[in-house]
């Protein structure tokens, strides 16, 4: 594939992702379309006029220099294009009204990731919303499927983050170039999504993660997995966006149901009440309604509530567990329920936390792990 002829292509004013999938499905290599006629170039579905002229009169050398920038820039990072023609585009994203004629890549799609779910939700999600995210994700991660999301910062960070301790597969689609990772804390992340996954952008190299960008990366997020998962969205978050997309796409929709006073799950009750989401109250629920389509998975799901851990715990230390379940809850709390001072609940609430039993949060509240 010629890069330097197929982003040429896309710089010129009228070539637009439409046309430009139509120019590579008719000519495969895109540098033939520089030397077809304008007649031969209007014969392709989309192309006007205007749109054929400016390409068989478009000088390479205007851009030229930008696109080798950019094209040395990919190279530095080790990452790859890959067009619609390409073996290594997945196909359930040239399924979608509106694919992408060719994405940027660091990292690698393999054939197992055509088992993929999406998980999206608030960039500030509360400790039930990492909880679920957490436990869904390394029971989705079980069962076989690749987790999907768009790195940004909550739900979707602790998506992928949680996605490859739990010794899975994580692909990231970004709405910038992917040579700017966005938020900078996820750098690090973005070094280990490119070793055991991919971060994909339709963007050129050096675009900035502009607000306009999301909604529209929304749809690949989307269009790479056979369902989408909301875990805490309001009425107007990105995720809303994504779960309209899948819904465009014939794909399943799941929403995970939250407390009615917070914000945060106003827009995942909402896909709920109106029928929109199917709800989900565990792992199970969501690969019972796509197994019939996976292709390549190997394990069967093992929900990461139906077998508890166990611990060693003596007699206080199990009223505690007793009292405390995933919903984080103050310590003062803790310790009336368990019929404890709070000094001697602390102490116990320590000996938990070293066993990895519970967790500490902020603000005297405790949860289990």
């Amino acid at each position: 594939m010629n890069n330097k002829a197929l982003l040429a292509l896309s710089f010129i004013p009228g070539v637009g992702n439409q046309r430009l999938r139509a120019l590579l499905e008719h000519f495969k290599d895109p540098a033939d379309a520089f030397e077809a006629s304008p007649a031969e170039l209007k014969r392709i579905p989309g192309i006007d006029t205007r749109t054929a002229q400016a390409i068989a009169g478009y000088d390479q050398s205007s851009d030229g220099t930008v696109i080798t920038s950019m094209l040395n820039r990919l190279e530095r990072l080790n990452g790859h294009i890959i067009t619609i023609n390409d073996t290594e585009y997945p196909p359930s994203l040239k399924q979608i009204y509106d694919p992408p004629a060719y994405l940027y890549m660091l990292g690698a799609v393999e054939e197992s990731d055509h088992d993929a779910i999406a998980i999206v939700g608030t960039r500030e999600p509360t400790e039930y919303g990492k909880s679920v995210t957490e436990n869904l994700c390394t029971a989705l991660v079980q069962a076989g499927l690749t987790i999907v999301s768009g790195m940004a910062r909550g739900i979707d960070t602790v998506a992928h983050t949680t996605a490859l301790q739990a010794g899975g597969r994580t692909i990231a689609v970004i709405g910038s170039g992917i040579d700017i990772i966005y938020p900078q804390d996820n750098v690090r992340l973005s070094r280990q999504i490119k070793e055991r996954g991919a971060i994909l952008s339709e963007y050129h190299i050096g675009t900035k993660p502009d607000a306009g960008n999301f909604p529209k990366r929304n749809r690949i997020i989307s269009g790479l997995t056979l369902g989408t998962v909301i875990i805490e969205s309001s009425e107007t978050g990105g995720a809303m966006i994504t779960a309209s997309y899948a819904l465009d796409h014939n794909r399943e929709v799941f929403a995970v149901p939250g407390a009615i006073y917070e914000k945060q799950s106003r827009g995942t009750n909402k896909l709920i009440q109106g029928g929109r989401a199917k709800l989900v109250i565990s792992p199970e629920d969501i690969v019972e309604e796509i197994a019939s389509r996976f292709k390549y998975i190997q394990s069967e799901i093992v929900a990461a509530q139906s077998t508890p851990p166990t611990f060693e715990l003596n007699m206080f230390e199990q009223k505690i567990f007793d009292v405390l379940s995933k919903q984080p809850t103050h310590i003062d709390i803790i310790a009336e329920q368990a019929g404890l001072s709070t000094s001697d609940t602390l102490v116990h609430l320590l000996a938990l936390e070293f066993k990895g039993a519970v967790k500490q949060l902020a603000g005297k509240m405790f949860c289990h792990r």
